[in-house]
């Protein structure tokens, strides 16, 4: 009953984790010495840990061991229970796949930076697969003030995008992507643009709405830990982790809307948009 409530999944839902930490070698000992808790409350502890952002002295008395032992189950399992990044499917060059950074608060000085959205943070950028909104690739997070551009090319998530139509904002520029048309100094935008640009604002929206999701989490609201901690953070609660339930695509079931949603779809298929150095 407590890891429902901490977590909102049910118990069986941990089987499939369960059995991924089990083939990772998450089942053996730490130094010759045996855990206080059996595997199948170990992972509980991680689901919690991540979902509440409690402090170790908090966990503890939940789970009826001491905080020492939690400030070493955390560590041992989060990689473990990190993903591996999405292969690329056979039908790839006909999906669409949005990018964007978000901002996440870390206390880690060495790898976050003062920002303008939160005092210290890492900039995280993350691909969404724009039709079933699920998580593709998170990269490793850089420091919080640097643009979106720059943190494109230095974290490396590139790769998991060739030959794949790329949606971005307009911080995206030169990185490949369909990006929204720029007003010319001056000028208006030209007859048709303004059409473009609210299609294109239309399918890159769901990046937006998975972000938020991702925040349900409270460690990415506040991530006390260091290192790869955060990387592993996100990894483990993207939308196609086993930890956290599927979602399917809402219906819009308002006639006007789906037939915006559709027209934006047809736009992102053609990428009318501006793209920058084509598909990357």
């Amino acid at each position: 009953m407590r890891v429902e409530t901490f977590t909102g999944l049910r118990v069986t839902q941990f089987a499939r984790p369960l059995k991924v930490v089990r083939e990772r070698g998450g089942d053996g000992t730490l130094r010759d010495r045996p855990w206080s808790l059996p595997p199948a409350e170990r992972v509980p502890v991680v689901a919690v840990y991540y979902r509440t952002n409690l402090t170790m002295r908090q966990l503890g008395p939940l789970f009826g061991v001491s905080s020492s032992t939690v400030c070493r189950v955390i560590p041992r399992l989060g990689p473990l229970l990190a993903i591996e990044p999405v292969s690329r499917p056979a039908d790839a060059p006909e999906r669409t796949r949005i990018a964007d950074g978000t901002p996440i608060p870390l206390r880690d000085r060495r790898m976050a930076a003062s920002s303008r959205t939160y005092r210290f943070s890492a900039n995280v950028q993350v691909i969404v697969d724009a039709d079933t909104r699920l998580v593709i690739a998170a990269a490793r997070p850089v420091p919080g003030t640097t643009a979106d551009a720059h943190a494109w090319r230095q974290s490396g998530p590139s790769r998991h995008c060739q030959g794949v139509t790329m949606l971005g904002d307009g911080a995206h520029l030169d990185c490949g992507m369909a990006v929204p048309h720029r007003k010319r100094p001056g000028r208006a935008l030209l007859p048709g643009e303004e059409d473009d640009n609210a299609a294109h604002d239309m399918v890159r929206a769901r990046v937006d709405h998975v972000v938020g999701r991702l925040k349900n989490y409270k460690i990415l609201r506040d991530c006390r830990q260091r290192g790869d901690s955060l990387h592993h953070a996100v990894h483990m609660h993207d939308p196609a982790h086993p930890l956290r339930p599927r979602r399917t695509r809402p219906c819009a079931t308002h006639v006007g809307r789906t037939t915006r949603v559709a027209h934006a779809e047809t736009w992102a298929t053609r990428v009318v948009c501006r793209t920058e150095g084509g598909p990357s």
